[in-house]
């Protein structure tokens, strides 16, 4: 088989022991007798890979125990509306630079949920 390398935005390429780790525990993970897909995510067994995971990444990033690794659902546009809908509260207002195409998207997104201006903006250069 020949493998393709992807360099576009999204999804990336995984190394092939990974594919071939994923593929084997795919049906029975850690040994358990059912798949990762299966399990409830209250499971004793998820918990386990969710808590070495974000161990995991601590360690890669170099983060302390002040911060926590969250895994969310969405690509980078689902932040547009994230941030607002958490930082965004009543009575407090978001200012933007709106510089292009995504800045513009972000900024659409937070009017939708409470008060926001651009401060400043190169859109028409």
């Amino acid at each position: 088989m020949t493998y393709m390398y992807n360099f576009n935005a999204g999804p990336g390429a995984l190394p092939s022991e990974v594919l071939q780790e994923a593929q084997e525990e795919l049906q029975n993970i850690h040994g358990i007798g059912v798949s990762i897909l299966e399990i409830s995510h209250r499971s004793k067994q998820y918990e386990a890979i969710h808590n070495e995971a974000q161990h995991l990444i601590k360690n890669l990033l170099k983060l302390s125990s002040e911060y926590d690794v969250l895994f969310l659902q969405g690509g980078a546009s689902v932040q547009f509306s994230m941030v607002p809908i958490n930082f965004l509260t009543q009575g407090k207002t978001a200012g933007y630079v709106h510089s292009g195409t995504w800045s513009g998207k972000a900024w659409k997104e937070a009017q939708k949920l409470g008060k926001s201006m651009v401060l400043a903006s190169g859109e028409k250069e």
